[in-house]
């Protein structure tokens, strides 16, 4: 089986980012990701697990562009050909992960494209916040820690879940935890509050995200650090010639420099000065986490993007109960 190779996942970049990702690239994730959700509930299918770790960037040319991965929890909600909607029920298992699940997920009831898409909502307020509300709860059993979770998300107004942010939040989540179990989500209403927002914000489309700017700030700073490395060494290399200059000129005889000494030092330095390891890092050098910032003009809208590869199966899942996480 031949997979593309992808690049950094959407968590390992908000961690890159110190855990906070300004409007702009909150703005223009949001953008793809309704679309990515969109396409995989066109084919009849719910993801069921939509999480920062299950969205990776590409590479190369396509590094703009946001791939799915980690199919294991999707299912059919529908017959592909008749189009009939799987019924309700109720009694379920949570599956996915509780820090983005549905309230209805977590009461029990059967997912469906709702459920996706109030999932994403958690996703954006997290990467706006740098936290959600219903992290870091303590209990002494499984259950008890997703009731905890639960009550924690029916009792958090959205208002409060989205102070300090863009009403567009609020907006898109009540509109999401308003849908009933067989609703079709209104995508492309959902895509033109953020993209409304994001002009009357006067935002650029350049698809210059968070790391990008980080990853040439990191850059420019270890850039100047071995340039001033560098300068440093050829100061000290001058001093034996001002001491001896000095001595002579007040009549001391001069303090001799063994060639056997001085030779090797001034080759360390000089070579120092230009295989610095820093500054061969800064200039050339990229990791491979930050390849997906390189380039852009990807078809950001295309119907790539959607993959079920190895490479997903390291990110982890904190238990193997029903692939859930907490």
């Amino acid at each position: 089986m031949v997979i593309d190779l992808l690049g950094p996942s959407l968590e390992d970049l908000f961690n890159f980012c110190n855990r906070k990702f300004s409007l702009k690239t909150v703005l223009l994730l949001a953008d793809q990701l309704i679309s990515r959700i969109e396409y995989i509930h066109a084919k009849s299918f719910i993801h069921r697990d939509i999480k920062p770790d299950n969205f990776l960037m590409g590479i190369g040319k396509r590094g703009n562009q946001v791939n799915v991965i980690d199919f294991g929890l999707a299912k059919k909600y529908r017959d592909p050909k008749t189009h009939f909607h799987i019924p309700y029920r109720e009694n379920k298992n949570l599956t996915g992960t509780a820090r983005y699940a549905s309230i209805n997920t977590h009461l029990g009831v059967e997912q469906s494209r709702r459920d996706d898409m109030e999932s994403l909502g958690y996703v954006m307020l997290y990467f706006c916040r740098g936290s959600l509300p219903w992290q870091g709860l303590k209990a002494a059993t499984k259950k008890q820690k997703y009731d905890r979770i639960m009550e924690k998300k029916m009792t958090t107004p959205t208002e409060v879940l989205c102070r300090g942010f863009p009403n567009e939040f609020a907006v898109y989540l009540n509109y999401t935890r308003s849908l009933r179990f067989d609703d079709k989500p209104d995508y492309s209403y959902l895509r033109k509050i953020f993209r409304d927002l994001f002009v009357r914000e006067s935002f650029q489309y350049d698809y210059v995200f968070d790391w990008t700017v980080y990853k040439y700030q990191k850059n420019a700073q270890a850039i100047a650090q071995a340039t001033g490395n560098a300068g440093n060494g050829q100061e000290e290399d001058e001093r034996p010639r001002r001491i001896a200059n000095a001595n002579v000129a007040s009549g001391n005889p001069a303090i001799q420099n063994k060639p056997t000494v001085m030779a090797p030092r001034r080759k360390v330095m000089d070579r120092g000065a230009y295989e610095n390891p820093d500054a061969n890092r800064a200039i050339g050098g990229s990791d491979r986490m930050l390849r997906s910032a390189s380039k852009g003009g990807a078809n950001l809208m295309g119907i790539g993007g959607y993959h079920s590869s190895p490479y997903h199966r390291s990110l982890k899942r904190d238990d193997g109960n029903n692939g859930t996480q907490w």
